[in-house]
């Protein structure tokens, strides 16, 4: 029997260890046959059928709360606090007070400890009683775990603290104990503050889609929640109206703000036959949409999906620390062992000395800044993306991009706008009207779905011909060449020039004229008589020779034009951008096989493609990157990156994102291993102290966890004007 696949929302997650320790602790369960935590997202995915009791159980040692993620719609509701969002400055201290009322308690009671130890001693029994309640208020939780974690002898930063807090207590330094305690909830109070922080950028995604619509029904306008919404149903969007679902335009005009989904700055104009997506805005004009795909299927459903699940694909670095981390903890303590009995048994110094300065390297070596280092950079990094318009599909393809060194580009629909537009229409035989043969290779190329054949049913569309009614036979498509087929009894080939040797001595310098100007020629022979040439040409994006200098200037060393077009054409439009190389007349093997020869030489090399005709090409690539995602399920799943808008500009700023990203982690890493070296060395002379020690292994954390939000307000440089 198939086990069914649930997913659940974690409560109180805030540090990868507990992350690890909890879904080790589920695995174990009897009723469950695989799970998988997703610390970025607050999840676990569980394979099995166990209750929820069960799972809570499971994560007792940290008292997580789990709930069923049972949406069938993307909301935040489920994830927004029950708690009203204060307003006033009393109303913030007082839900900071609610939050944290444990700590502030504690810290009041340190404070009296202190001033009883002014007035009546360290040793007198109210000191000591105030010290204990305050350490007991502020530290049961920590206490309780770490010594569980004694008992199954499991070591990680409860373990180290608990020891330290014990030992402190036992040589009689009860106030810098209840101060380390203290700290150590403040120091774990914004550990999770800062993931929030980090988890609020996809979050945010969720507020975007309204969970109500109007729709059409029995000619009435009816205001109904979107779950209740069925495909084939009409929307009725007014200006300033969010969209609710994915559709088409049936009726109506409007302005349609896309900032969300596809993060293009200006609004998009849309029309009859026009593509939505729900959670834009409606900016002015009233349109009915027909709902093509129901709440839980539509793009940003999607979206948010795949940005959660992109955090369970670990970057080498996270792999490492996590498993760095599982032998740095038991090596503190043998250190913190060597340096108590060491000097005393040795060098026959102070026992209580060294006992104290080993407790101390205890607090400095909780790990808590080496392990949120990687994975808060990498939420706030994907989080960052997916507000921009970029679908990143995990932590290995952000750093992989920051190392491309290489960046092949597909021509037709990436580089340029992918809408051609027939240029030239010139018979080569005498006829009278070309409008009957037009609309009889408007049929043969209304069967392929090329951006080129349907630049000609278009211009066949706009001669008013009605060529539906031609019967076509013996169709037969050559990929990269041309198509060939029967019309009412006569045979047509259509294709590039290469395909017709007649015409590379007769008409070599008019083809190569048309080419030269950027025009794709295609050639027309029927019952093997050339009888018509057609050029069509398809504009540059205006941000294309600007993305590809800023990604030179950023540090890609080679760009080359990978296409199917031919030499000409392609060579003129790789000059106008000022690209590296130019690689044309190819077919989608010699294309995969241009991507490896760069491998080869570039080691690691980025495809930006359609996401549908380069699967081949963008699937050998290191990194495989699709433009215009978000109209197409097939770049969602099939790209490691998904630019969701045609916006060139984004693709520089995912490259400078993900290079920030790596160094943003590089130097988290550094700094905090940085910091407990700096104060372990302090144990040689004797000067570590456990409040040196605390506020190293708090300032380390509080530092890094800043440090990584930052990429939460990296910039997408974002001009784009579009029309649809």
């Amino acid at each position: 029997m198939i086990q069914s696949r649930k997913t659940y929302r974690i409560e109180g997650l805030s540090c990868a260890n507990c992350a690890g320790k909890f879904e080790r602790n589920v695995r174990g369960l009897a009723s469950v046959e695989e799970a998988q935590v997703n610390f970025g997202a607050s999840k676990i995915y569980v394979t099995g059928d166990p209750t929820v009791e069960e799972l809570e159980g499971a994560g007792a040692f940290e008292n997580l709360k789990l709930t069923l993620d049972e949406r069938k719609k993307i909301s935040a509701n489920a994830d927004r606090s029950t708690m009203a969002q204060p307003t006033s400055w009393f109303d913030k201290v007082k839900q900071f007070y609610k939050a944290h009322q444990s700590i502030c308690v504690a810290t009041l009671f340190m404070l009296l400890g202190y001033i009883s130890h002014l007035m009546s001693g360290e040793n007198h029994l109210m000191t000591i009683l105030l010290f204990a309640c305050s350490i007991l208020l502020s530290g049961s939780a920590l206490l309780i775990r770490g010594v569980k974690n004694l008992v199954h002898v499991e070591f990680d930063m409860h373990t180290l603290m608990t020891i330290a807090v014990i030992g402190g207590a036992i040589i009689g330094q009860w106030g810098e104990v209840a101060a380390v305690v203290i700290l150590f909830a403040m120091s774990e109070a914004l550990e999770t503050f800062s993931m929030d922080k980090a988890r609020q950028s996809m979050q945010s995604l969720m507020d975007i889609a309204p969970d109500e619509a109007t729709v059409l029904r029995d000619g009435q306008h009816v205001k109904v929640p979107v779950d209740d919404i069925v495909i084939g149903e009409k929307l009725y969007i007014k200006p300033g109206q969010k969209i609710a679902l994915d559709g088409v335009v049936v009726e109506g005009r409007a302005a349609v703000n896309q900032a969300a989904i596809t993060g293009e700055s200006m609004p998009v104009e849309k029309v009859g036959g026009a593509e939505v997506f729900a959670g834009t805005l409606n900016e002015d004009g009233i349109l009915e949409v027909r709902v093509t795909k129901t709440a839980a299927h539509t793009t940003l459903a999607k979206m948010i999906q795949l940005v959660e699940e992109a955090q369970l694909n670990q970057t080498p670095a996270q792999a490492f620390i996590e498993k760095f981390a599982r032998y740095y903890t038991p090596a503190i303590m043998v250190i913190a062992l060597l340096v108590a009995i060491v000097p005393p048994v040795v060098l026959h110094q102070s026992f209580l000395t060294w006992v104290y300065q080993g407790l101390a390297v205890l607090v400095v070596g909780c790990p808590c800044a080496l392990v949120i280092a990687t994975p808060i950079s990498i939420v706030s990094s994907i989080g960052n993306a997916a507000k921009n318009g970029v679908l990143i599909k995990g932590g290995i393809h952000l750093e992989q991009i920051s190392r491309v060194r290489a960046l092949a580009f597909d021509k037709t629909g990436t580089l340029t706008k992918g809408h051609p537009e027939v240029t030239t229409v010139l018979p080569l035989t005498e006829m009278r009207d070309d409008t009957e043969l037009i609309g009889q290779i408007a049929a043969i190329e209304s069967r392929l779905d090329h951006p080129l054949a349907r630049a000609i049913v278009r211009y066949a569309e706009t001669k008013h011909h009605h060529f539906d009614s031609y019967d076509v036979t013996d169709f037969h498509s050559q990929t990269g060449q041309g198509v060939r087929a029967n019309v009412e009894g006569r045979q047509f080939i259509i294709g590039q020039p290469q395909m017709f040797k007649m015409a590379q001595s007769t008409m070599k310098t008019q083809i190569q004229q048309l080419q030269e100007q950027g025009n794709t020629v295609i050639l027309v022979s029927v019952d093997d008589v050339l009888r018509l040439l057609i050029a069509v040409r398809d504009e540059v994006r205006e941000q294309s020779q600007k993305a590809i200098q800023t990604l030179h200037e950023l540090g890609i060393q080679h760009t080359v034009m990978l296409t199917g077009d031919n030499e000409k054409t392609a060579r003129t439009i790789a000059q106008t951008l000022h690209m590296s190389d130019v690689k044309a007349d190819l077919m989608p093997v010699d294309k995969l096989n241009e991507i490896e020869q760069l491998k080869q030489q570039y080691g690691t090399v980025a495809m930006v493609g359609d996401g549908v005709n380069d699967a081949p090409a963008l699937a050998s690539a290191s990194v495989g990157i699709a433009m215009g995602g978000a109209s197409t399920d097939t770049a969602l799943e099939t790209a490691d990156i998904a630019l969701l808008s045609d916006d060139m500009s984004k693709l520089p700023f995912t490259y400078r994102l993900s290079q920030k990203t790596m160094r943003m982690i590089k130097a988290n890493i550094t700094f905090a291993i940085a910091i407990k070296l700096l104060a372990l060395l302090l144990v040689i002379p004797g000067w570590l102290t456990l409040w040196i020690a605390v506020f190293s292994d708090m300032g380390a954390t509080l530092i890094v966890a800043l440090n990584a939000i930052r990429l939460l307000y990296v910039k997408a440089d974002n001009t784009e004007v579009t029309t649809e």
